[in-house]
Formats: structure tokens, sequence, C-alpha cells
């Protein structure tokens, strides 16, 4: 009996360590936020390997493939790698990683440890959970906490809050570098759209950038151009407005500006970085 019992015992250890080592899955939690993906994160090799749109959308790098490499560019560090190669080359630089990128599913895997540290992120395990921590945007020498976006509709409005350093860092860009013209405050402009005033504008949302206090740092509204009105009428009426809350100022806009925006929080939205704080449409 001992004999058959330890024959039964060496057989399930047998099974479980021929299981692939990166059958485990670990939880990414990116400045506070569990990351949602499209493939799961697995561990190899005693590595977190992550698939490369965590690190593309939610740490701020740009990725580029060329002739089966790929390279992840953020602000001015480089990374250059191939799958299933341990050599990457790290701002014109070759190093040697512990485990090898690979594809699996249409996806590529990276260890986001290297990369992460690479870019400046602190990284941290306990408990199968991945923390990737980075650095905070600073605007007038405070920390930003989070975005609050606010819009409404025909009846209703929505208050949401965007989180993430990365985020927050992007939509700050898009604001700040985007600011055309300084121009006068129209005479007519608001939350409603306005069917009777030619030259009235609508705001198309309300961007506060809030502090660790939850009081406002920086505040960015845009509006946008009543329409239903002639060529004629709307004549000399640029159609997108960014109003700089803080400085009282008005500026001129763009519409691929605008879509910048809308698609930064749509993106922020699809990997968890969004949570709606009040909802009133009806």
């Amino acid at each position: 009996m001992k004999k058959v019992f330890s024959g039964i015992f060496l057989a399930m250890i047998l099974m479980l360590t021929s299981l692939p080592a990166y059958a485990a899955h670990s939880t990414i939690k990116i400045d506070g936020v569990v990351i949602t993906t499209d493939a799961a994160p697995e561990v190899k090799n005693n590595r977190t390997m992550v698939p490369l749109r965590v690190i593309s959308e939610n740490l701020g790098a740009t990725v580029n493939w060329t002739d089966s490499k790929v390279t992840l560019t953020n602000n001015k560090m480089q990374i250059t790698l191939k799958p299933n190669s341990n050599t990457v080359i790290k701002n014109g630089k070759t190093e040697l990683l512990d485990v090898k990128p690979y594809l699996k599913n249409n996806r590529l895997f990276v260890p986001i440890r290297f990369i992460a540290e690479t870019f400046g992120c602190q990284v941290n395990y306990q408990n199968s959970t991945v923390t990737v921590n980075t650095e905070p945007l600073v605007m007038n020498n405070v920390k930003v906490k989070a975005i609050q976006y606010e819009y409404h509709m025909t009846m209703g409005g929505v208050v949401q809050q965007i989180q993430g350093n990365t985020y927050n860092k992007a939509l700050s860009k898009v604001f700040t570098e985007n600011k055309g013209k300084i121009v006068d405050a129209p005479t007519n402009y608001s939350w409603q759209i306005n069917l009777d005033d030619p030259g009235s504008y609508y705001k198309l949302g309300q961007y506060n950038f809030m502090s660790h206090e939850n009081k406002s740092i920086q505040q960015f509204d845009l509006y946008s151009l009543n329409k239903p009105f002639s060529d004629e009428e709307l004549k000399g009426y640029p159609e997108v407005l960014i109003h700089d809350v803080t400085a009282d100022k008005w500026y001129l806009f763009t519409d691929k500006a605008l879509e910048s925006i809308n698609q930064l929080i749509n993106t922020a939205t699809n990997n968890g970085f969004v949570k709606v704080l009040s909802n009133t449409v009806v």
C-alpha cells in the first residue's frame, strides 16, 4: 500500500513540475489602478510578463515595429528588442535579459520589471500583484492626483475622475501644446446649445487638474461653435476654443487636438483608469 501511495505522489509531483512556468497569472496595478488587459499577465522563469499594450498605453511609451523588431520610446529612453531573443538595445547599448520576450496569441509579452524600471518607474511584487508607480504630473509646483472631467448632455451630466500619471501628463501636454492664438472671449457661451444666436458656443467638457487635497490646480474648458446656422452667419468664428479658466484667457484650439483628448480618455476608460463620480443623465 505504501508503494502505491508513493507512486501516486511521485506521479503528481512529476505532473505539476512539468507544467509550463508561465501558467501562473499575476495582477498588474499601475498608480493604484488594476489594469484591464486583453491578455492576462503571466509568470515565466520567475519574471512577470505582460502584453506590450500594457506598456505602450499605460506607461506612455510609443511602439514601432520594423523587421521583426519592436522599439519602445518614452521621453529620452529607447529600447529595441526581438521576440525570442535575450538581447535588448537600450539607448544604443546592448544588454541581456534574463527572460526572452515571446509571442502568444498574436501578443508580444515583455518583462514588466525591466521595462518599467528602465522608464523610471518603481516596481514592487507582493501577493501575486505587481505594483508599478510612475512619476506624478506637477503643475504650479503641486502634484496632480487626478483630472476631474465633466460633460453635459441634453438631460443631465456626468462627472468622472481620470486617474493615472501617464494619462494626466498626456492630457496636460495636449492642452498646453495646442493652444493657438489668444482671442477674445465669446459674447455667448454656456453648457447649453443655443439655437438662436450665431457665434455662440457650448461647452464640450470641463477638465480640472486636482491636487491630493482635492483642490483645483488648473482648469481647462473646451467649447464648440453652435452650428445650426448658415456658413455666412458663422463666417469668421473658429470652430473650437479653449478657455484657460485659471488664467482666464481664451485661445484657438483644433479639431485634431480635441480628437486626441477623446482618444486618450477612451483608452483610459478601457484600461480602468476612469471612475464615474456622478451621473445625472436621464
